[in-house]
């Protein structure tokens, strides 16, 4: 058997092979020549003390030992398979179809929006100032919001389903091994957009389908049950339909909600970016001035209580930038990424506080269940009448934030299309604004220095999560009132990030298949 060591190293040490091997060897008492395989099978960095620590846990094999096989799919054809369909090509749509190909069912992936290489170029005008195609963006496209973005690879949840497999499908598809141990995998924006046209072309060369461009625009449903979804003219068919649309996609809310189909609306936060020079956040997190060669980015995990509602960080980017997010003009909405290896002079975090179904309250008589999806574009329209021409985004300094004042200059930033000086703190509603300055106050406390001149925060991150549920039985995972109908991922309200979503995608395939099972599709 295989034999766990755990070593606390310095940076520099746990960077060097050769001496950590000698390390285990001479823990276990062996020669180092007498060790066959070793893998690293969990690294995490401990930088609660003035000199940061590196906990190192090796799986050791000796000699004549078996060893683990190589990582490896195989993933059979469904060329002839029974026909599922399957709305948005993002982590959860995706980890859907990759699972009903193992289960033996066949795929139909409609993505409304382009490949990653056209992709590219619609995302290159958006930084560039230029138009906003609202069916090619940060948020639509092949692969979803998740093509485009840090690529962070972490789940709170032990009960969606298996996290390492999920992990090694996407080493598998060409991401870094490092993601299976380090304590915050992440991929990298820089990386994740071939990962995914890999998984498309593993769907593809499955004999599942994958169209791009195709927009649904209505739902064929017959006796209580879902049959097919219409695109344009044309109508798909399907033995099932998997809705893995994403947090952006308002209009099939809305066409739910006008088609009969029962949505609620849920509770959701909303907030800024914050941006600070990444030098600022390393000296903070490892406790001097400058993190040396061996370290990476600094980050951090901030929640506090102000005025009894959570006020916490999100989707936090070390050495990483800020785009522009929004999937119409009329909007201003920003995100954060960061590339593999974390190398930006800026650290950006989302900063958000909960909204609740109270504070919407007065927009449910003529909403209804889209109340708080209204609330939320209200927000970040009311951003953009705030910022600049086109993508420029409105921004305060942190300091002056916090105390109530305007900001006369904007320091550095890492925002492509720019940045304009606006009294956030004047205009964003109430109970979103007072409660950020508070949270950040009490984080300033918590971290010397958070709050700076020589950070800023930018308007607005307004899309953690959906304000939008789509109701589904707990134990079947199918659509309360639609039979056939299974809502996935994020969009759907189930889920919250890269691999909660792929996950939540596999336990709907799954359930897909319960349910063709037991109507002999």
């Amino acid at each position: 058997m295989p034999k766990i060591i755990t070593l606390q190293l310095s940076p520099k040490q746990a960077a060097d092979e050769k001496f950590y091997l000698a390390r285990a060897a001479e823990r276990m008492g062996i020669r180092q020549s007498d060790i066959a395989l070793a893998r690293v099978v969990k690294r995490s960095i401990d930088a609660r003390q003035r000199m940061a620590k590196v906990n190192l846990s090796l799986e050791i094999y000796v000699d004549q030992e078996p060893q683990p096989a190589p990582l490896h799919f195989d993933y059979p054809s469904v060329e002839n398979g029974t026909e599922v369909i399957v709305v948005g090509s993002g982590p959860a749509g995706l980890f859907t179809s990759l699972r009903l190909i193992e289960l033996g069912f066949k795929p139909i992936l409609l993505e409304r929006g382009k490949s990653v290489l056209s992709r590219k170029y619609d995302i290159a005008q958006i930084n560039r100032g230029g138009e906003i195609n609202p069916d090619s963006n940060y948020a639509f496209g092949e692969g979803g919001a998740g093509t485009f973005s840090d690529g962070k690879l972490f789940t709170r949840s032990k009960k969606r389903g298996d996290y390492n497999k999920a992990l090694q499908t996407l080493v598998w598809h060409g991401a870094n091994p490092e993601i299976l141990y380090e304590a915050h995998p992440h991929i990298g924006t820089d990386k994740l957009p071939r990962i995914i046209s890999n998984i498309c072309r593993t769907i593809t060369e499955s004999g599942g389908k994958v169209l791009f461009e195709n927009k649904v625009s209505g739902f064929v449903l017959k006796n209580g049950r879902i049959t097919g979804v219409r695109v344009g003219g044309n109508v798909i068919e399907g033995a099932a339909v998997v809705l893995a649309t994403g947090h952006s996609a308002r209009d099939i809310y809305e066409m739910l909600y006008e088609s009969g189909i029962a949505i609620e609306a849920k509770p959701f936060a909303m907030g800024v970016r914050i941006e600070h020079p990444q030098r600022l956040i390393d000296s903070i997190q490892y406790h001097r001035a400058e993190r040396g060669e061996w370290l990476p980015a600094a980050s951090y995990s901030l929640v506090s209580q102000e005025a009894g509602r959570g006020v916490y960080s999100f989707c936090m980017c070390p050495g990483g930038f800020i785009v522009p997010a929004m999937t119409d003009n009329s909007q201003s909405v920003v995100n954060g990424m960061s590339p593999s290896g974390r190398n930006s002079a800026f650290a950006n975090s989302g900063l958000v506080t909960e909204v609740r179904l109270e504070d919407f309250a007065h927009l449910r008589e003529q909403w209804g269940e889209l109340a708080g999806l209204r609330y939320q574009q209200m927000f970040e329209e009311l951003a953009r009448q705030h910022s600049g021409e086109r993508q420029v985004a409105p921004a305060q300094r942190v300091s002056d934030f916090v105390a109530g004042r305007a900001s006369r200059s904007l320091p550095r930033t890492s925002y492509i299309p720019g940045l304009t000086a606006s009294r956030l703190d004047q205009w964003m509603p109430e109970v979103i604004g007072a409660r950020l300055r508070s949270g950040i106050a009490t984080f300033g406390k918590k971290m010397k220095g958070f709050v700076s001149d020589e950070a800023i925060v930018v308007g607005v991150e307004s899309r953690t999560s959906t304000p939008v549920r789509i109701p589904r039985d707990p134990e079947t995972l199918m659509h309360t009132q639609v039979a056939g109908l299974f809502p996935a991922g994020e969009g759907a309200g189930y889920a919250g990030g890269i691999v909660s979503a792929a996950l939540d995608g596999e336990r709907v395939a799954d359930a897909v298949a319960r349910f063709c099972k037991a109507h002999n599709f």
